[in-house]
């Protein structure tokens, strides 16, 4: 049975140890953002009680730039659908409880505010 170690410790360090192995594959119910790591071969579930979406500066001239706290949760399912790829984690602090996700393709940002941090050793 694999084991789970409920602290952002073990994220922090696989994203400060190799940032581009570490993916988003799926939002599941319940506010939880699943992540992995092809490095370390660990599954990082991280439950949110907030995301808020930050839309780019590009965006500013269309008319849902003041839409730019509208449900994360739901830009976060969409964006993810069209350009999996496109996402990463840009920065995360365990201290604050908070995981900035940033899209490259629409270059939106997306901040995680963290109820609990779970890594699931296969």
């Amino acid at each position: 049975m694999a084991e789970i170690i409920r602290s952002g410790a073990f994220l922090q360090q696989c994203w400060s140890v190799h940032p581009l192995c570490l993916t988003i594959k799926r939002v599941e119910s319940e506010r939880i953002v699943v992540l992995t790591c092809s490095s370390c071969r660990m599954v990082h579930r991280v439950t949110t009680g907030a995301i808020t979406r930050q839309a780019s500066a590009v965006d500013s001239s269309s008319p849902e730039s003041g839409l730019a706290q509208q449900d994360g949760l739901v830009a976060l399912k969409t964006c993810l659908g069209s350009h999996a790829p496109a996402l990463s984690v840009r920065e995360m602090d365990v201290f604050q409880d908070t995981v900035w996700v940033r899209c490259a393709e629409c270059r939106s940002q997306y901040d995680l505010t963290v109820f609990q941090f779970e890594t699931h050793q296969k």
